[in-house]
């Protein structure tokens, strides 16, 4: 199996800076442009676990950018290229610090915080009597703050948004449409291919004083996507359902207890459960986008993307 891309320390031209995130390496171009590599690091629980998955980078970036093409008549993207199978290139945006969370199904986070007591997210008043994996009747829009590294993301309401200056009323209420209109084409493409889109997350920048969708989405490291085949039936007998996403992940470091709380230790990561993970990225890859994987292998992955971009950015 290919070496996984876990760090990367390019000298691309034009760049005036770089943000190494949890998983995307951010370069600034110009102040123009924004060289994104998905690298083949993995987070959960807002921690980056130490080894790096094989084909994770090309997986995520890939479907991004299908459905990044798929849903430009909603609203404008930042894309504007895919010079390597890692690397999306797009224009600089000014990212509103908020992550734009969509739900259609009480599950997750959502439901854990349910199950003991909760009945109100981000604002929004839940209904009594909910299952787990249960169908909101209406998806809703749960936002979070974006965390810096080493830190959790927190759930926030829109009146506490706007009151912080995160974003204008006027903005919100833009960000907020286009979420759930993105979400209803996700849902929508994902029903052709058998799947349900369970819930996602969005991220919004400004350009030009224009609203842009930016980074990855429905993918499955941003997203959750259970079988629909079954569903109604696991649903009834209070089954887990069958599931499509990162989630996996999260719960094989839950069975080793381990949820990114202090003094806890993430378990022993061997290369067959690095194999598994890899191995099912690439399941994730072949059943949202319907097409067959295609690795792109290289000896030196970090020489292919810096030729590919530099050869991008000198057209």
């Amino acid at each position: 199996m290919r070496q996984a891309l876990t760090k990367t320390d390019y000298h691309f031209p034009g760049q005036q800076n770089v943000y190494h995130g949890k998983v995307r390496d951010v370069y600034n171009i110009n102040g123009e442009k924004l060289v994104m590599v998905a690298t083949d690091r993995i987070s959960a629980f807002d921690v980056i676990l130490p080894k790096g998955i094989p084909y994770k980078g090309q997986i995520l970036n890939q479907i991004a950018a299908k459905f990044l093409d798929a849903t430009t008549d909603i609203c404008p993207n930042w894309k504007l290229a895919v010079p390597d199978p890692m690397v999306t290139v797009g224009v600089f945006c000014q990212g509103f610090p908020l992550e734009m969370i969509v739900r259609g199904y009480l599950c997750g986070s959502a439901w854990r915080a349910y199950k003991s007591g909760v009945r109100e997210l981000c604002g929004i008043r839940l209904p009594e009597g909910m299952k787990e994996n249960q169908k909101f009747p209406v998806p809703i829009v749960t936002p979070t703050t974006k965390a810096e590294i080493g830190e959790h993301d927190a759930d926030i309401s829109r009146k506490e948004i706007i009151k912080r200056g995160l974003a204008t009323a006027e903005e919100y209420a833009q960000l907020e449409d286009y979420a759930l209109r993105l979400f209803e084409r996700g849902t929508k493409m994902a029903a052709e291919r058998g799947l349900i889109l369970v819930d996602t997350k969005y991220e919004f920048g400004k350009h030009d004083g224009q609203i842009y969708l930016m980074d990855e989405i429905h993918t499955p490291d941003s997203s959750r996507y259970f079988y629909s085949e079954g569903y109604e039936e696991r649903f009834e007998k209070g089954e887990p359902q069958r599931q499509l996403s990162k989630e996996f992940v999260r719960e094989w470091l839950m069975e080793n207890g381990f949820q990114g709380k202090a003094g806890q230790q993430v378990p022993e990561m061997t290369e067959a459960i690095v194999s598994d993970i890899s191995n099912r990225y690439i399941e994730l890859y072949e059943h949202i986008t319907g097409e067959k994987f295609v690795p792109q292998d290289s000896e030196d992955i970090s020489t292919r993307i810096e030729q590919n971009v530099t050869a991008y950015l000198k057209k």
